[in-house]
């Protein structure tokens, strides 16, 4: 029996040993193949990428080969490249080469080029993330052919075309992330086939259409993202099929229609976002079912009708933004009886009756907005105490009452805004208690009474007590607001002398004191506020000569001393404000000549009327007589002869003169006018060259459209022109810098200015602003730009509504924005350009809040002699430090000015002395500065960001931080913060309203 099993069993283990041989054979055949292919594609790299992926090299991918695990059998089951840095494309990479691939990771790089259909090969992978890189072109069709898919991220990339519906092949996929991108067409029906789906974020693209009814089978969805796109339509009933959802985004669309009563199913929301559409009838009251809801964005829609009473069942709610809507009706009583509410916002709708009642006790509120509603009641029983409140803006409605709140208790209050109510009373002099006070906004009410000089003891930023009757004078304390930017106290009664203590207002932007009965002279010292853009002293008592030294207010673009009774004439040292825009004297006893800029010699009558004998160039006024020769006295005993004898050789040298100068000039018009033909016809050709034979923009059509450049269609003041809005016949909008006189003189070599222009002219990037050219003329020298909508980020801050629309994913796209247009310029460029001049006020943006950097090489063409930068200053507050001992200008000073402008578009407004503050470990070494919270320093005006929003501003936020190393060495370079700025969010150990500056900083 032995004997007859033996052979079998012989046959059994040499089978089983020649298949372990043929599979460690095909094995290592395998690694040999994945081997080479991951060579060959290293390959193909740049040589930065190779050198960085030196551990690939022969042998095994297996034995320590960077970024690649293998299983027990030695085949490679997953490629993880992230954050590292590398460059070129994935055509090369032989796809099939990888048969048990599980997790392919290539996010945060710089991969350029289109998904290769090969990718299909892959039939095993669980993970694919491309996010965060350049790719381009449309997402391949057999992208659907990936059934084993559990993650998908093609995010933050430039992908283009339609999702492909055979997306819904991937019938097991939990999570598809192309946020980000440039997707165009519409969603496809098969994305209901999608059964597994959790989490869907298609927002950020160009998407259009409807949203598909289909959505609804996706009852496991709990995340749903397609915000800020171009969806139109409604949104489908079926979206109450949803009853997993957690997160419903579809705000920054074209939605339109009422919202569904079926979003009532969805009892599991936790955030709506239905914000920025034009959706329209009321909230349905199946609204109130959504008992877990946290947040609730309904703003910039066209919604109507008065809040359902079952609003007031929100036992869960933090966050309620739906102003600029049009509803009516009381607002809910009880819409804080969960006593969570943090930021509420019905700004800008009609709401009437009183402030709700549950408010008084809402002691968890950061954020209020009231303003331009109707609503009623006492300011002075209808509002409790609120430790938290940081932003409160009752503006605009029927409020009275006095201010006598226990101001000691609004510790973290930093704005107040009760403008344009009927608010009486004084001032308290407690509000100095308020010690957090950025923003005070009082204006018109009936306040009496002085200006309490405790305000001094305040950090204000902004201070406006205009249109009420307060008395008195200005408190000399109001030199100690040194970070003061605008004060506004025009239309009281305030007498006395205007207080030379302003001069200590240092970062004073803005001042208006503007009909009162202020009396006595100008102080001299008004002269020393550097910054100061507007100036507006007029309907006041004041005395004197304009003293010289305003002349010293380079950035001045608005001046009004009108009725007045200032004398003597006008100080020479006008005659160098040349960014001066609008300007009035009107109704003083002025005299003498205007300056001989702009904004005298093209003001209107009424600027320049009832003064006592103005002259000079402008066609309202006569022009100024040259002073008369002395004649001299006749002495005694001169005779007649004398007299009639000197006229008559005098006509006669005269005649001789007349004579001999008429045939020099006609021999001298000759030559001009061949030469001037010669010069106008090289003129034309050079515009041709310049304009590339765009018809649209020549010099006539430029001149024309701006009514030989009217300061009616001035829309802006730079350093190196004035900017004008221009729409051509065509009814094209450009944007015309029109360069100053004495800026266009510096251009000594116009060949080599022209040869720039050109470079610049083919520049094509999403963050740069166009320019279309150059023209070179006797009387007018200007660029020609693309028109951007909104004008500049500076502006948008300073504006309160527009900076609201500017939402936390706005600002983050806009840093990332400015990143990658500093990164293409530097780096991709040849040869590099630098900017010289990056601030708030040349970061422009659209209509969708992109940025677009402008003036891109303007200051080096203008100024072309870069070794020796001896007249350059770039803007005040954002150059660089090292600018104050060297003038050697290079790509780490626009490194540092976007740190600045970074933090600016993070806190809402210039850092200041916060960079000076966080550059030194030891100034925030006192307990008091450790416990500054970052969230106290980020802008007020916006709700607090939560998740992965906060953490993006806390990574962008120390970014910035190593832009503004003041050694030039030690700061990153732009291609690596543009590389690390996107995406590049670390999980923290602390939510982000723990972070302090000090933690936020690694002091």
């Amino acid at each position: 029996m032995a004997v007859s099993l033996q052979k079998p069993l012989s046959f059994l283990i040499l089978i089983f040993v020649l298949s372990l041989h043929v599979l460690t054979v095909a094995a290592a055949e395998n690694e040999v193949a994945e081997a080479d292919a991951l060579l060959r594609w290293k390959a193909t790299l740049d040589n930065q990428s190779q050198s960085f992926l030196s551990s690939w090299a022969s042998g095994s991918p297996c034995n320590s080969w960077f970024g690649i695990h293998c299983n027990e059998a030695g085949s490679v089951t997953n490629i993880s490249l992230r954050d590292s840095g590398l460059t070129g494309t994935l055509q090369s990479l032989s796809f099939s080469s990888f048969p048990n691939l599980i997790r392919l990771n290539f996010s945060n790089n710089s991969f350029y080029g289109s998904i290769p259909p090969t990718v299909a090969n892959l039939s095993k992978l669980n993970i694919l993330d491309l996010s965060v890189n350049k790719i381009s072109g449309s997402i391949p069709q057999e992208i659907g052919m990936l059934r084993s898919l559990t993650y998908i991220d093609l995010s933050n990339n430039f992908l283009n075309g339609s999702l492909p519906p055979s997306i819904g092949n991937l019938t097991q996929l939990p999570i598809l992330y192309i946020h980000m991108c440039e997707l165009s067409g519409s969603i496809p029906d098969e994305i209901g086939l999608m059964r597994s789906a959790i989490d869907i974020d298609l927002s950020t693209n160009y998407l259009t259409g409807t949203v598909p009814t289909s959505i609804g089978n996706l009852t496991k969805l709990e995340y749903l993202h397609l915000n800020q796109n171009q969806l139109s339509g409604s949104i489908p009933q079926e979206i109450g099929m949803l009853k997993s959802l957690i997160q419903l985004a579809f705000s920054y669309n074209n939605l339109s229609g009422p919202i569904p009563s079926s979003v009532g199913n969805l009892t599991a929301l936790t955030g709506l976002y239905l914000s920025n559409n034009s959706f329209t009838g009321s909230i349905p009251p199946e609204i109130g079912m959504l008992r877990k809801l946290t947040q609730l964005f309904l703003e910039y829609n066209e919604l109507s009708g008065t809040l359902p009473s079952e609003m007031n069942n929100f036992t869960s709610l933090e966050v309620v933004i739906i102003y600029s809507n049009r509803f009516t009706g009381p607002l809910p009583q009880d819409i804080c009886i969960g006593g969570r509410l943090s930021a509420l916002s019905v700004n800008r709708n009609n709401f009437t009756g009183p402030i709700p009642r549950s408010l008084r006790n809402c002691s968890s509120l950061v954020r209020a907005r009231l303003e331009r509603n109707q609503l009623t009641g006492n300011i002075s029983e209808d509002f409790g105490i609120y430790p938290q409140l940081k932003y409160l803006d009752l503006s605009g409605n029927k409020l009275h009452g006095e201010l006598t709140w226990k101001w000691e208790d609004f510790g973290n209050l930093s704005t107040l805004i009760m403008s344009e109510n009927n608010i009486s009373g004084i001032i308290p002099a407690e509000l100095g208690n308020a010690t957090q006070l950025q923003s005070l906004h009082f204006s018109s009410n009936h306040l009496i009474g002085e200006i309490p000089k405790e305000l001094g003891k305040l950090r204000l930023l902004e201070l406006s007590l205009d249109d009420n009757k307060l008395s008195g004078s200005i408190p000399e304390e109001i030199g100690m607001l040194s970070d003061l930017g605008s004060l506004d106290l025009a239309g009281n009664n305030l007498s006395g002398a205007i207080p030379k203590q302003l001069g200590d207002c240092s970062k004073l932007m803005f001042l208006n004191l503007s009909n009162n009965k202020f009396s006595e002279s100008i102080p001299l010292e008004v002269g020393n506020i550097d910054p100061l853009e507007s100036l507006d002293l007029s309907y006041n008592l004041l005395t004197g000569e304009i003293p010289e030294q305003l002349g010293k207010l380079q950035r001045m673009e608005t001046l009004n001393l009108s009725h007045n009774l200032l004398s003597g004439s006008i100080p020479k040292s006008f005659d160098y404000l040349s960014g001066l825009t609008t300007v009035n004297i009107s109704y003083n006893d002025l005299e003498g000549p205007i300056p001989p800029i702009k904004a005298f010699q093209e003001a209107p009558f009424e600027a320049l009327r009832d003064n006592k004998n103005l002259c000079g160039n402008n066609s309202k006024l006569k022009a100024c007589v040259s002073p008369a020769i002395i004649k001299p006295v006749r002495k005694k005993g001169e005779t007649e002869y004398t007299l009639i004898l000197i006229p008559v050789l005098c006509g006669l040298f005269l005649l001789v003169v007349l004579i001999g100068g008429f045939f020099i000039h006609r021999q001298r018009m000759r030559n001009t006018k061949a030469n001037s033909s010669l010069e106008e016809k090289a003129h034309l050709e050079d515009v041709y060259a310049v304009w590339s034979r765009d018809r649209d923009l020549h010099y006539e059509n430029i001149v024309e459209a701006t009514e030989e450049f009217d300061s009616k269609y001035c829309i802006g003041v730079g350093g190196y022109g004035i900017v004008y809005k221009v729409v051509l016949p065509t009814g094209r909008v450009v944007a015309v810098k029109k360069l100053h006189q004495s800026q266009n003189g510096e251009i000594t070599d116009m060949k080599a200015f022209r040869n720039e222009i050109c470079v610049l002219m083919n520049i094509r990037h999403r963050n740069i602003v166009k320019l279309f050219g150059f023209c070179s003329h006797p009387r007018h020298s200007f660029l020609v730009y693309d028109f951007i909508e909104r004008g500049s980020l500076r502006n948008t801050l300073s504006n309160e509504e527009e900076a609201m629309e500017l939402d936390w994913f706005k600002r983050l796209n806009v840093v990332k924005g400015v990143a990658n247009s500093l990164s293409y310029m530097h780096h991709d460029c040849s040869p590099p350009i630098i900017h010289r001049d990056i601030s708030s006020s040349n970061v422009l943006l659209d209509s969708e809040f992109e940025a677009h950097v402008s003036d891109f090489g303007t200051a080096r063409l203008l100024m072309p002699d870069s070794s020796n930068w001896t007249s350059f200053a770039g803007t005040f507050g954002y150059t660089a430090p090292e600018l104050a001992y060297t003038m050697m200008v290079n790509e780490k000073c626009d490194v540092y000015s976007f740190g600045v402008v970074t933090f600016e578009t993070i806190m809402g407004r210039h850092p200041g002395d916060l960079i000076s503050s966080v550059m030194s470990t030891s100034s925030l070494s006192s307990p008091v500065d450790q416990h500054i919270l970052f969230k106290d320093v980020i802008d007020q005006r916006l709700p607090t960001p939560e998740d992965k929003v906060g953490e993006g501003l806390v990574s962008v936020a120390r970014l910035a931080l190593a832009c503004l190393s003041t050694n030039p060495q030690s700061r990153p370079t732009m291609r690596q913060v543009s590389s690390y700025l996107v995406d590049k969010w670390n999980p923290l150990t602390k939510s982000f309203s723990e972070i302090n500056l000090g933690e936020l900083f690694g002091l």
